[in-house]
C-alpha cells in the first residue's frame, strides 16, 4: 500500500510469502507494528534493529510508517511511533532512526512535533544484480 501510495510499486521486488518467512520465521529479519481501527487494518510501522558502532549500542531503524488515507487524522501514526518507542525502551534501546522523502513536509512536521531531530545526511544505495 505504501509503495502504491508513493507511485513506487514498480520497485517492490518481494512477495507476501517472502515477507512472512523473513518476519515470522526462525531467523526474523524485521518486525512490524500493526494498527487496527474499527476492526480494520489502518496502518503499520516496519523496522529492523541495527547496531551503531559509534554509539556502541543497538538502535531501531524504521523502514516504513504508513496509515491508510481513510484513517489519517485519528492519531494512528503517533500511536505507532509511541509504540515503537515503548518497544525500544522495553529492550534497552534509546535511539530510532529513519529516512523520509525530502519533499514530504507533512511528515517532517509530524516527526518534529514528536520531538525528532532532522539530520542533514544524504542517502546512497548501491544495487547490482547477478
Amino acid at each position: 500500500a505504501i509503495a502504491e501510495h508513493h507511485g513506487q510499486l514498480r520497485f517492490v521486488q518481494t512477495s507476501p510469502d517472502a515477507l512472512l518467512a523473513a518476519g515470522l520465521g526462525d531467523d526474523t529479519k524485521f518486525g512490524a507494528l500493526i494498527a487496527d481501527y474499527a476492526d480494520e487494518t489502518a496502518g503499520y510501522l516496519s523496522f529492523t534493529t541495527d547496531y551503531s558502532i559509534w554509539l556502541g549500542c543497538d538502535y531501531m531503524r524504521i523502514d516504513d510508517v504508513f496509515v491508510d488515507a481513510r484513517f489519517r487524522g485519528k492519531g494512528i501514526g503517533e500511536a505507532l511511533m509511541q509504540e515503537a518507542r515503548a518497544y525500544c525502551e522495553s529492550r534497552g534501546i534509546s535511539r530510532i532512526k529513519w529516512e523520509m522523502q525530502r519533499d514530504n513536509e507533512g511528515a517532517a512536521r509530524f516527526y518534529e512535533r514528536l520531538g525528532a531531530r532532522h539530520q542533514n545526511k544524504e542517502v546512497f544505495t548501491w544495487d547490482w544484480s547477478e
